[in-house]
C-alpha cells in the first residue's frame, strides 16, 4: 500500500497569520518559509497522533484482490473516487457496488473489495482530517502546530553541531498532541 498526499492542507491564510503573530513578524518576505514550516508541523502531528489534523486529499494504492484492506489515512471524511489502475496505465472507475468502506474504532477505516478486479491496483482518493479548516482545528492541536513551527523557525540559525533537540518535537508540543494520539494494534 502506498499513500500520497495529492492536495495538502491550506495553511497560507489564517494559520500563517497566527504563526506570524506568535513570532511577531509583520512583513511578508518570509511567508514561503513559514508556510513550509507549518506544512512540516502538520506532517509531524500526523505522524505523532496517527491522524491528519487539517483537511487534505490523499490517495491510497490498494491491492486489486478481494478482501479487507486497512487504510493508513485517518480520520476519513469522504471517498472522492475509487478507480482501478490497469497494467497499461489506463484508469477505470470502480463501481460503488464492488466495494464498501467500513468505519472502525478510533476513526479507522477499512476498504472492502467484494471481488478481484483485473488491474494493477486500486486508487482510492479520500478526504481526511480532524478539521475542515484552520479555524476549527482543536485548540491543543493548533497550539502545538504553531509552537512547533515557531520552534523550527527560531532554531534554523543554530550554530555548531546539530543535537538531538533539532530532530525532536519540544515536550510542550507532544503534551498538547498526546490526547489526540491513536495507537494501532497489529
Amino acid at each position: 500500500m502506498r499513500r500520497t498526499i495529492l492536495e495538502p492542507a491550506d495553511v497560507s491564510g489564517s494559520a500563517l497569520a497566527e504563526l506570524k503573530s506568535w513570532l511577531g513578524i509583520s512583513r511578508s518576505n518570509e511567508d514561503e518559509l513559514l508556510v513550509s514550516l507549518l506544512q512540516a508541523s502538520l506532517e509531524m502531528c500526523d505522524a505523532f497522533t496517527g491522524q491528519a489534523p487539517l483537511s487534505q486529499l490523499v490517495e491510497e494504492r490498494l491491492p486489486a484482490h478481494a478482501g479487507h484492506h486497512s487504510l493508513s489515512s485517518r480520520p476519513i471524511n469522504s471517498i472522492v473516487s475509487a478507480e482501478v489502475l490497469a497494467q497499461d496505465g489506463t484508469v477505470t472507475a470502480l463501481d460503488a457496488s464492488d466495494f464498501d468502506l467500513e468505519f472502525r474504532a478510533v476513526s479507522n477505516a477499512c476498504f472492502r473489495l467484494f471481488n478481484d478486479v483485473e488491474g494493477q491496483a486500486i486508487s482510492l482518493k479520500v478526504r481526511v482530517g480532524i478539521a475542515p479548516n484552520w479555524e476549527t482545528v482543536p485548540a491543543g492541536i493548533k497550539q502545538g502546530l504553531i509552537r512547533l513551527a515557531a520552534f523550527q523557525y527560531r532554531d534554523r540559525d543554530r550554530t555548531g553541531t546539530p543535537s538531538n533537540k533539532a530532530t525532536v518535537s519540544p515536550a510542550s508540543v507532544t503534551a498538547l498532541w498526546r490526547p489526540w494520539r491513536t495507537m494501532r494494534l497489529r
